[in-house]
C-alpha cells in the first residue's frame, strides 16, 4: 500500500511562491479599494497581464482636466486590452480630504470610467506599494500629480511621463501603443 504523505508547510510556502512568481508581478501584488465605495480591487486578479497606464491624480490641480484626455485613450484602447488606474493623492496639497468630492470630480466632471482608486500617498516612504514599486523600477517617484507611467503586460514600467506631458501627446500614446 502506497504511504500518502501529508504536504508540509515548507512545500506549500514553496508551491505558493512558485505560483505567486509565476503569476503576478511584484507590482501588483496588493490591494486598493475603489474610489468611494467599499469595494476592494486585488490588484493581481483585476489587472494581471493587461497593459496599464497608471497616474496619481488630484482634482484641485491645474493639470486635472487630463481626466478627459484619459478618458479618452481609455476609451480608444480598452478593447484592446488597456486598463487605467488612476489614485488620487494629496501628497501636493490639491486633494480633497473627502472622497465624495474627488469621485465627483472624476465621475460627474469628467465622466472617468476607468478604474479610480482611494486617495493614497504616492511618494516616500509612505506611499502605496504601486507607487513604490513604479519608483523603484523607473528611479521617478511623482514630482507631481498626474505623473503617467505604461507598464507592459508583464507588469514592467516601460516609460514614465511627467504631468506636462498630456494623455494627446505623441510619445505618450506610442508608449502606449507600444504595450498594447
Amino acid at each position: 500500500m502506497p504511504k500518502i504523505l501529508k504536504p508540509t508547510l515548507l512545500s506549500l510556502l514553496l508551491c505558493q511562491s512558485a505560483s505567486t512568481l509565476a503569476g503576478c508581478p511584484a507590482l501588483l501584488d496588493g490591494e486598493v479599494k475603489k474610489l468611494h465605495t467599499s469595494q476592494t480591487i486585488n490588484l493581481c486578479e483585476r489587472f494581471v497581464g493587461k497593459p496599464l497606464v497608471i497616474v496619481n491624480t488630484a482634482s484641485y490641480c491645474g493639470f486635472t482636466p487630463q481626466f478627459k484626455g484619459l478618458e479618452a485613450m481609455y476609451k480608444r484602447y480598452q478593447e484592446k486590452g488597456l486598463e487605467v488606474i488612476g489614485m488620487p493623492s494629496d501628497d501636493f496639497n490639491q486633494e480633497d480630504d473627502d472622497a465624495e468630492k474627488t469621485a465627483e470630480v472624476c465621475f460627474v466632471n469628467y465622466g472617468v470610467t476607468f478604474t479610480m482608486t482611494d486617495a493614497h500617498p504616492v511618494k516616500g516612504p509612505n506611499a502605496h506599494p504601486l507607487f513604490r514599486n513604479l519608483a523603484e523600477q523607473t528611479g521617478q517617484p511623482p514630482q507631481w500629480n498626474f505623473h503617467k507611467y505604461v507598464v507592459d503586460k508583464e507588469g514592467r514600467v516601460v516609460a514614465a511621463f511627467p504631468s506636462r506631458t498630456t494623455p494627446e501627446d505623441a510619445d505618450f500614446i506610442a508608449a502606449v501603443e507600444s504595450v498594447l
